[in-house]
């Protein structure tokens, strides 16, 4: 049988499937992948410089994504332009890989989806504080199959959540973690600053029947007027915006107090605004002066207590009973 002259021969031995015009085909691809890698860096650069100045961490995430996806658009469209020139072995190979990956990788395309899915539907940006697959923090990084969470602790009403911290607020462990980005499909994402970069809290103090319930209450308030939120301290083009997009009309942004009745004591409830980061720093001032302004009007916490009474019968006389 006469040899074909296009196939390659290493020390004479025959390349199967491997001949000049594959190797020709090898060499661009090889090629190709590192210019669009070099393309890649210079861009990435140009838009750090551009980022920097503006000062915008959404133009930073906003251009990473975007670079990101046309890269590998070009990457893809590239090789196949390389390797199929015939439309007909462009969508047999198509085909057969197509089945193959579907099959293998659910997993992996499921993320990617939840990557689009996430950019589309502008779920979180990075910078965001959120809780994804059962992680809570700030969103530090995001890929095509991943997404990089700098994990906070947990407040003292999801401290039994899994996993288990040992911060005992909304501030940074120090812990990095990646979730895949399938989440989303599976569970609900809370989002602490999207368009609204505001939370609710309350600080719940107990007061005996018996004391000055109105005082208290004034205290409370007094407290979270002067660290919380108030409506003058809200821009108004963040209620616009609210008001814009999700209809919420006259949200309750004043401070309030809430009183709860219960069998040992009076259960008030300051509730009040705060910025999605730095909860912790109000919450202690506001302890503080809620504190030193009991002492000062004489009122105290109520806590749980036991009263026993123990009643001594009539003294007997004579030998044992």
């Amino acid at each position: 049988m006469r040899n074909n002259p296009d196939t390659l021969h290493v020390f004479g031995v025959h390349l199967i499937g491997l001949n000049a015009q594959t190797a020709h085909k090898l060499v661009l691809t090889v090629a190709f992948i590192a210019a669009v890698w070099i393309v890649g860096v210079l861009v990435r650069r140009l838009l750090a410089l551009f980022g920097s100045a503006s000062h915008s961490e959404r133009f930073r995430f906003w251009s990473q994504q975007v670079t990101a996806i046309l890269l590998t658009i070009a990457l893809v469209l590239g090789v196949l332009s390389i390797w199929f020139d015939d439309p007909a072995r462009l969508g047999t190979a198509f085909g057969l890989v197509t089945a193959g990956v579907a099959f293998a990788l659910q997993r992996v395309i499921t993320s990617v989806a939840g990557y689009f899915v996430i950019l589309r539907g502008k779920t979180f940006n990075v910078g965001d504080r959120i809780v994804m697959g059962g992680v809570r923090g700030d969103v530090i990084a995001l890929s095509f199959m991943q997404t990089k969470i700098m994990e906070m602790g947990e407040p003292p009403p999801v401290q039994d959540a899994d996993p288990a911290v040992w911060i005992h607020s909304r501030q940074f462990t120090g812990r990095i973690c990646t979730v895949t980005n399938d989440k989303i499909f599976d569970e609900p994402v809370y989002n602490y600053t999207h368009h609204f970069p505001f939370i609710w809290d309350e600080i719940r103090l107990p007061v005996h029947y018996t004391q000055d319930r109105a005082k208290a209450e004034a205290i409370l308030l007094g407290a979270a007027r002067t660290h919380a939120l108030t409506p003058e301290k809200v821009p108004a083009e963040q209620l616009e915006t609210l008001d814009r997009l999700y209809n919420l009309k006259n949200l309750d942004i004043e401070p309030r107090v809430y009183w709860r009745l219960t069998d040992n004591w009076l259960e008030l409830s300051v509730r009040f605004l705060t910025p999605d980061h730095g909860t912790r720093p109000i919450k202690d001032a506001m302890s503080r002066d809620i504190l030193a302004a009991m002492d000062e009007a004489g009122l105290t916490v109520a806590s749980a207590t036991q009263e026993i009474t123990i009643f001594q019968g009539p003294e007997t006389t004579g030998g044992p009973v």
